[in-house]
């Protein structure tokens, strides 16, 4: 029997530029962050080597998509321009695109723009922290490319959202927003939608472990769920410790997540999210 809440639907597929990944069971993203201020790992990619190094570890240890973030968007981010979030982003996805050319790659922005040359170049994925209200043109873009993409959870903007985060009820707030925002895309013609509820965006450290309780409810939209809570301050502020030591309390989470409905897990760290979905698999087999 699978645990309740589960979300292993055979149908859920995503398909970009001649290659496709099953969501029959959860899968793991990994992240490369190629900004300086990072709240984990931030400057720690400055070169192609290390961009190289990086990339082959997390696909060595499980990852099917690679997710490739220019713009730090922790709680009170310096604002980086259009400009320079290219700057960083397109010749790091040339490399990849170029050594990798059959991993799924992610983009982790909220512009058109950006959106539209990275698929220039090859990206597959377009992972939008604003779903869809920052960038008026985003969904028009993302249709007409026709990429998949994730549609996120925030309250303010990375400057703002923690800024007392308030809610008349979380988890009806959060799944008000994704579904309209769903809708909207969809009418747009936006055919392979993803949803993330937002740790840590615009959220309390309560807010985050009760929309983690209730994961289950989001199942309904009949999307797949991403989960994105790696070494985030809902683990290391519980545990009283450090992103640096957030490992074994993302494992935790991952898997609650994991039990609750999640499809994707985004992570720091992709062999401990593998190893998380193999024994979840095997539980849910029992």
């Amino acid at each position: 029997m699978r645990a309740q809440g589960t979300n292993f639907a055979s149908d859920f597929s995503l398909t970009a530029n001649g290659k496709t990944i099953s969501l029959k069971t959860p899968l793991v993203m990994g992240i490369l962050n190629l900004t300086p201020d990072s709240f984990y790992d931030g400057g720690c990619l400055t070169s192609e080597k290390e961009l190289l190094t990086k990339a082959e570890k997390h696909i060595k240890d499980g990852a099917v998509i690679i997710d490739i973030g220019a713009v730090s968007t922790k709680p009170n981010a310096v604002e980086v321009t259009e400009k320079e979030e290219l700057q960083r982003l397109l010749p790091a996805l040339k490399l990849l695109r170029k050594n990798f050319p059959h991993v799924f790659i992610s983009i982790d922005t909220y512009r058109s723009k950006v959106a539209q040359a990275a698929a220039d170049e090859g990206a597959d994925i377009i992972n939008d922290i604003s779903g869809g209200t920052f960038d008026n043109n985003m969904f028009d873009a993302v249709a007409k490319l026709a990429l998949p993409y994730i549609l996120m959870h925030i309250q303010g903007t990375p400057q703002t959202m923690q800024q007392n985060p308030q809610y008349t009820d979380v988890v009806n707030d959060v799944f008000t927003f994704l579904n309209t925002q769903a809708n909207h895309a969809k009418q747009k013609g936006i055919t392979q939608l993803m949803i993330d509820v937002g740790f840590g965006f615009g959220k309390t450290t309560q807010h985050n472990y009760t929309l983690l309780a209730n994961l289950n409810r989001f199942i309904d939209m009949g999307l797949p769920i991403l989960v994105g809570a790696s070494r985030k301050g809902m683990i290391y502020k519980t545990l009283h410790n450090t992103p640096q030591q957030a490992l074994n309390g993302t494992t935790v989470i991952n898997t609650l997540a994991l039990l609750n409905g999640a499809n994707i897990l985004r992570v720091h760290d992709a062999k401990e999210a593998s190893e998380a979905i193999a024994l979840v698999n095997q539980y849910c087999l029992g």
